[in-house]
């Protein structure tokens, strides 16, 4: 039996049935899970009843833990008889089973225990998993108590509702066929590679309505032979070749070789020492393992990688040499003929590396020997990333360029947390002036992040401010909650009355909007003896001022750290109310063609590129090609997918780092934007992506990006229902952050993120960090705010056009059209019931037309769209103005600053409501396959029900639906509008 316990406590429930005759019931708890049963103890006449009791279930088999669920099931005590009756049930799988460090307590909604039997009320519970070996199972029920009979037929036990989310007791419809795979599994990525020819390409245009733009900044489609066979309009064709798991790149052949040590080599000193090192040599291409000073069995167990491309050579060379300050002395060499190297294909095995006796120039065995292991292989070898390779450098150069900054590598962002901070009052505030009253304010922080709170008008010892405020904080907490009492004794001139810092750890984390118990903390003069916890206690009785602050984490919220517009991740902190995956996202980052040279070197322009791609908390980084402005990269990366209204980004950078200095900043090249909503299921999408960026002197083009994309579903019904859904976590809608919170709180995520992945290795720099989750796109922009001025009046122009339509109508330009008008209209007129079938007939019609007009590529960057094609050198030059502006005095840029953030918020309004419209537009144009499907299924449904039923039956309904009580409403938007919502718009296209 594992050590594995599952720990179960049970809170409180509230608002049950009353069972006992008199208003009221006796409820108590039973608990079943693995063939263990346990229960509460029974509290009488209450039916808001609180237990807070813990139990702890032994796991048999923990590779069973994901197939075992949790039941539990709340009973009313009939004293008289000795009798229970079944209040309601709570089923749970696997899904809810988190670490205690992720547990917080989630509010159930109680099920029927069969159909006929009735349920109300919530169950509180507290699941997790823990392997504590100090932590005993509890003791189980009595053999005579008996279990609770389960009528339902065992068919149908596969169909038990799942709670997931928030309380509500609607939302339990799903997962009822699928079993839910754990939301903390990550997918296997690597990297694979195929071998084409130049690829035919055609360029290809933006679906009816677009603005056009340049043929040389369009998305062209492309034909190559990738892994799993050549790609033909989104199919792969399979090929007489064996396929490749990895079937979205192109395959590199490299020959590997690893060094891994030497033994008894001989001394090359007159004093009888030896600082070996191995220099792998194949044609120009030279690699260098670092060297040990006075060693003579030195390990290496390094990885030297070169492209097959480029071999020149038919003979690998290995020497070991000894460093010295004049000249290497060789102490010998092992070679290789290339024609009798082995060929490696994963899944085999590594290859076990063999020990080679050294040579001299003569051919004569010499002492000392060295374990090398040499193949054939591709870029899906886990020898792969970690390898130096022969692409990352100049021929003939081997010291020009560090590892470090070249190697490929996934990065995890942090997991971040809304602090919510409520300071109350102080109490008993001392003053340094003890003849005055003070001037109190608090100010709270937490790292870099600074708020303060107001004064109070009524100064006294004991104010009271009950101001609210949010910060941002990442796993694992590294920051302490620092509260520190002011008092403002004149301009400019602070003292401080007294700190209290809490540790975050310590801090309850709610998923809900449970009420979180405010606390009492003692002030403090130093912040040492604030951060001593034994201080308090050891002085207890001293006299001492406190203050009265409510601290929660919320986890209920998804942390905004990139604009909504462009978000890849929606789902909220907590673990627990986190869905199952409803698809796989596959991508092959091919290659870049025709880059600008971002630099010198040896007189010659050059660049040194990698690309960065961004979805959800992954962030992949590919190698950097050295040398290069057509670089192949050709690597492979898979994401989870939870929710299909998400973005994913892809950036080319030139590093700086490599040549030059550390302070240097990676400058972008471009970027590519695909929301996963456009793309068919299943199908390959092989294109190559302008990269565009604006600069101060306008847009450029620096190159192509050739990227191989693939989303596959796991699920298509959960996919369609996920259309119905709120587009954020619940806590959004019920306790909504303001814009101005929101603009505030994405700053600090970003800077938070950007912080965290700069200390990686290779890190991922702040500027990167920035680009990709557009850190900026919030402040003000001339020619931004044309575009969605455009965007806007591009929606009304279809009302504009019909207006026109009917005055040619009215003043009977086309006889025929007229007529034909007439007769509809009095048809209608005469048959009002059928108007709506009409019209929703009308528009399943135009959206079953319009399938064959489909757009079938990802939208891209589009210049027109985003007027950067015609902008004015003057509006450029306030665009990339920095914030705040420095070109003129102190009040006319206090006024400038002023009029760029409220137009910037202006701009941000239009620009949503040009969303709204363009969402409208995307019902029937097939930007969404499965949105355009499930707009017209209902349109035809619409029909024929409203043919069906009298008009005045519906109108009758609507009406009594909209004036529902409010008991009937839910605080979350309905299916239609999260629907509406979930449509793309455009701004994947704004630059």
């Amino acid at each position: 039996m594992s050590s594995l316990k599952l720990g179960v406590e049970v809170v409180s429930a509230y608002e049950l049935l009353a069972k006992d005759g008199q208003g009221s019931s006796n409820p108590f708890v039973e608990l079943e899970f693995d063939g263990q049963r346990f229960r509460t103890t029974t509290k009488e006449k209450d039916l808001n009843p609180v237990w807070n009791e813990n139990f702890y279930f032994n796991v048999s088999d923990s590779n069973k833990l994901s197939s075992l669920p949790l039941e539990a099931y709340v009973y009313s005590l009939n004293k008289a008889n000795n009798a229970k009756t079944c209040l309601g049930k709570v089923r749970l799988t696997s899904t809810s089973f988190v670490p205690y460090s992720d547990a917080v307590v989630l509010h159930y909604p109680l099920e029927k225990r069969t159909v006929f039997s009735r349920a109300k009320g919530e169950l509180g519970l507290k699941v997790f998993v823990t392997d504590d070996p100090s932590i005993q199972s509890s003791t189980p029920l009595p053999a005579t108590v008996d279990a609770v009979p389960n009528s339902l037929p065992k068919e149908k036990n596969g169909k038990r509702h799942t709670f997931f989310h928030l309380p509500n007791a609607k939302q339990s419809e799903q997962q009822q066929k699928f079993p839910p795979m754990p939301p903390q599994q990550q997918m296997n990525y690597g990297v694979h590679e195929m071998k084409s020819g130049p690829p035919p390409s055609r360029a290809v245009h933006m679906f009816p309505g677009s603005s056009s733009q340049p043929l040389d900044y369009a998305l062209k489609e492309t034909s190559p032979f990738l892994g799993g066979g050549r790609i033909v309009g989104g199919r792969v064709i399979r090929g007489d070749r064996p396929t490749s798991t990895y079937d979205l790149v192109e395959q590199m052949r490299f020959l590997f070789v690893r060094v891994v040590k030497a033994r008894d080599l001989p001394s090359k000193d007159a004093t009888g020492s030896l600082d070996p090192y191995v220099e792998v040599k194949l044609g120009n291409y030279k690699g260098i393992t670092k060297h040990y000073e006075k060693k003579q069995n030195p390990e290496w167990n390094q990885v030297f990688a070169f492209s097959r491309d480029t071999l020149h050579s038919s003979v690998l060379e290995v020497v070991v040499k000894d460093k010295n300050l004049m000249k290497d002395d060789s102490v010998g060499f092992v070679r290789f003929d290339l024609n009798e190297v082995p060929t490696r294909v994963p899944p085999d095995s590594p290859l076990a590396p063999e020990w080679y006796r050294l040579e001299d120039k003569k051919g004569e065995k010499k002492k000392g020997e060295l374990m090398l292991a040499v193949w054939y292989g591709t870029q899906a070898d886990e020898a792969f990333p970690d390898a130096w390779h022969s692409d990352a450098i100049a021929p003939g150069d081997s010291t020009s360029v560090s590892p470090t900054y070249i190697r490929s590598k996934v990065y995890h962002s942090p997991r971040l947390w809304y602090v919510r901070v409520n300071i109350i009052e102080a109490q008993d505030l001392v003053p340094a002036d003890k003849n005055r009253f003070p001037d109190a304010y608090v100010k709270v922080q937490i790292g870099n992040q600074i708020l303060k709170t107001k004064s109070v008008q009524n100064r006294n010892m004991n104010p009271i401010w009950n101001e609210e405020f949010m910060f941002v904080a990442a796993e694992p907490f590294e920051d302490h909650l620092i509260f520190s009492v002011e008092d403002r004794v004149g301009p400019n001139k602070d003292d401080a009355i007294g700190k209290v810092v809490i540790s975050l750890n310590s801090v309850d984390r709610r998923a809900d909007d449970r009420t979180i118990h405010s606390r009492w903390y003692n002030l403090e003069k130093s912040f040492s003896d604030a951060m001593d916890g034994d201080h308090a206690k050891k002085d207890k009785d001293k006299f001492r001022s406190r203050l009265h602050v409510c601290v929660c984490l919320d986890g209920g919220y998804h942390v905004l750290d990139e604009s909504t517009q462009y978000s890849s991740d929606l789902r909220p902190t907590a673990k627990q109310l986190w869905k199952p995956s409803i698809g796989v996202l596959e991508l092959g980052i091919l290659n870049a063609n025709g880059l600008q040279p971002m630099k010198t070197r040896e007189g010659k322009g050059t660049t040194d590129t990698y690309c960065v791609a961004k979805y959800g908390h992954k962030w992949v980084r590919t190698r950097t090609i050295v040398n290069s402005l057509n670089p192949r990269y050709n690597e492979q990366y898979t994401w989870e997918v939870y929710d299909p209204a998400t973005v994913l980004t892809v950036g080319v950078f030139d590093n700086s780092q490599i040549g030059g200095s550390d302070n240097n900043k990676d400058n972008k090249i471009g970027k590519v934007r695909i929301r996963i909503s456009t793309l068919e299921t299943g199908r390959v999408y092989t294109h190559t992506y302008p990269l565009l960026v604006l600069h101060p002197s306008g847009v450029k083009k620096l190159g192509e990006l050739h990227l191989a994309i693939r989303f596959s579903s796991t699920s298509m019904p959960n996919m369609m229902f996920q259309y119905s859904r709120p587009l954020l976590p619940k806590m959004h809608y019920k306790r909504p952050l303001s814009v101005i919170q929101q603009d505030i709180l994405r700053h600090q995520a970003v800077n938070i993120v950007a912080a965290r992945l700069g200390r990686a290795e290779p890190p991922l720099r702040r500027e990167v960090v920035e680009y990709m989750s557009d850190a900026n796109a919030h402040l003000w922009s001339m020619r931004r705010s044309k575009a969605n001025f455009l965007r806007l009046t591009s929606i009304f122009s279809g009302l504009f056009a019909a207006g026109k339509w009917f005055g040619e109508v009215c003043m009977w330009r086309n006889p025929i059209t007229t007529v034909l008008v007439h007769v509809l209209f009095a048809m209608l007129v005469c048959f009002p019931e059928l108007i709506l079938p009409t019209v929703f007939l009308y528009m399943f019609v135009i959206g079953v037309w319009n399938y064959r007009y489909r757009p079938r590529y990802p939208p891209h960057m589009n210049t027109s769209l985003s007027c950067a094609d015609a902008v004015s050198p003057d509006e450029l030059d306030e665009e990339f103005e920095t914030f705040p502006a420095t070109k003129s005095s102190d009040l006319v840029r206090m006024r400038y600053d002023r009029l760029r953030s409220v137009a910037g918020r202006i701009q941000t309004v239009v620009g949503d409501i040009a969303s709204q419209g363009e969402r409208l537009q995307a019902l029937l144009s097939w930007r969404d396959p499965r949105a355009t499907t499930i707009f017209v299924i209902l349109c035809l449904t619409a029909a024929i029900v409203f043919y069906v039923t009298p008009f005045q039956v519906i109108a009758l309904l609507s009406g009594f639906y909209v004036l529902r009580h409010p008991r009937f409403r839910y605080k979350t938007p309905s299916p239609p509008i999260n629907f509406f919502r979930r449509l793309p718009a455009r701004t994947d296209s704004m630059l």
